[in-house]
């Protein structure tokens, strides 16, 4: 019965948009349209620039032997080398597969059901709580307390949470991310406009990105996908909300949600944006790695497409996102993934095993310096900023200190957040006025809500 109602319940993950935190595909191969992973077709995935064999399996547990599946291939190698680390302690040979972020939840869903999973692989907020009610994934708590590498109080409460049900925990945070402004230094220096800073108000973004405009690029790029990756921190900001916080009630048609939002759609009128059909055939951060763009908000999952690619390594930086009236309302949107195990894996304890070493200090302060992302473990992503040269990573580590606002979720998430992304093309478009479309969004998203 658990299968068949996880393959019902698990069915809208076949088109989650791109949604933060390690779901980014490479930009390495830009200025040609090759990704934008996850994290945006958000959190956000485009095709192959190859033609390539999509996976038929997820992955399965066979005895003796680790499988880890994750969907990210621009964190593989540095986390390979971590896995490989803990391979020689434990004498374990473990191997990570790379399912791209919309295969991943097809193959994931169908291996539920089919009662075949991998040993070890990602969770994320989108889907955690059906799997977790779902019996699929192992119950860590005693083992989390029995564990000398393990304390759940050194990571971020929100990621912590995320992962518990009916006080039982399923998942180590592996991450967190935050929310910055990607800008090309060499077009603001050939426009004259000075970069963004700190004292960037979301009006002084807008005039900037104006002025930034010519017939060779726009000042900005945003799609209706970009939701963790823009315009929910802009919502948030302004003192607006997506979700409330008993999951109940919507928050888009809230009016300083509405005047966020049409920030957005009016320098999409204005012409400081490149329209719907620009930024569906190619991804706001590709149009920044090719130079047709001035800036672009991406999450801290972006780097090592960012770091691959050439254009981008030599003209782009990074810098905090403005605020709306003072600095104590600049907002950040996190997320962190899960370190997650099948229950019905054939090395439970081995499968421990790795988890806690992935979750410790010393494999989070690995993951960070290795350049792989931010670590979840608290303190540790220092080191991360001194992980590439080309870049000024402070502006994703001082969001860390501004208002942090956990990625807005519920059970169902991609019912309603892909219904948004659906009506907000309206926005987009200019077809339809963005208070009406979003409250439009929010008769249907309080009717999603209710039948969770």
């Amino acid at each position: 019965m658990k299968k068949k109602v996880i393959a019902i319940l698990l069915s809208a993950v076949t088109v989650m948009s791109l949604i933060g935190c390690g779901s980014a595909a490479s930009v390495a191969e830009a200025p040609q349209a090759t990704e934008e992973a996850a994290p945006a077709a958000t959190e956000e995935a485009a095709p192959a620039a190859t033609e390539e064999a999509a996976p038929e399996s997820i992955g399965e547990s066979v005895e003796g032997e680790l499988s880890v599946t994750i969907w990210d291939e621009g964190q593989r190698p540095g986390l390979q080398q971590i896995v490989d680390e803990w391979s020689a302690q434990s004498g374990i040979k473990a191997t990570i597969q790379v399912v791209d972020w919309n295969n991943y939840w097809t193959l994931l869903e169908a291996g539920a059901t089919g009662g075949e999973l991998p040993d070890v692989f990602w969770m994320h907020s989108n889907v955690a709580q059906k799997y977790m009610e779902n019996d699929q994934l192992m119950d860590l708590t005693d083992r989390i307390a029995g564990s000398d590498k393990i304390d759940l109080g050194n990571y971020y409460e929100g990621i912590v949470n995320l992962y518990q049900s009916e006080g039982k925990q399923y998942a180590v945070p592996k991450d967190i991310d935050t929310i910055a402004l990607w800008y090309n230094k060499t077009i603001f220096d050939e426009m004259g406009v000075a970069y963004p800073d700190d004292t960037w108000t979301w009006d002084d973004f807008a005039a900037a990105a104006a002025k930034l405009t010519n017939d060779d690029h726009w000042g900005y790029a945003i799609a209706p996908g970009n939701n963790q990756e823009g315009y929910y921190n802009t919502i948030y900001s302004m003192g607006g909300y997506v979700i409330s916080d008993d999951k109940k009630t919507s928050g888009m048609d809230d009016p300083n949600s509405i005047k966020a939002m049409k920030l957005f759609t009016d320098m999409i009128a204005a012409g400081s944006c490149p329209d719907l059909a620009t930024v569906s055939e190619t991804a706001p951060n590709e149009l920044l790695c090719a130079g047709k763009v001035a800036m672009s908000i991406n999450g801290s999952w972006m780097l090592a497409g960012y770091r691959d690619n050439e254009y981008a390594a030599a003209n782009c930086d990074v810098a905090v996102l403005p605020f709306t009236n003072s600095p104590d309302d600049r907002v950040s949107i996190y997320n962190g993934l899960g370190w997650a195990a099948a229950a019905n894996t054939k090395n439970p304890d081995a499968a421990w095993s790795l988890i806690e070493y992935l979750g410790s200090k010393e494999a989070q302060l690995k993951q960070a310096e290795l350049g792989v992302t931010m670590s979840a473990y608290k303190g540790t992503s220092d080191a991360w900023v001194n992980s590439v040269q080309c870049f000024d990573l402070n502006g994703h580590m001082k969001m860390l200190d501004a208002k942090l606002v956990f990625r807005p979720y519920s059970r169902d998430t991609t019912v309603w957040e892909d219904m948004m992304i659906e009506k907000l093309q309206d926005a987009w478009t200019g077809d339809k006025p963005v208070d009406e479309v979003c409250k439009d969004i929010a008769a249907t998203m309080n009717e999603d809500l209710a039948e969770e």
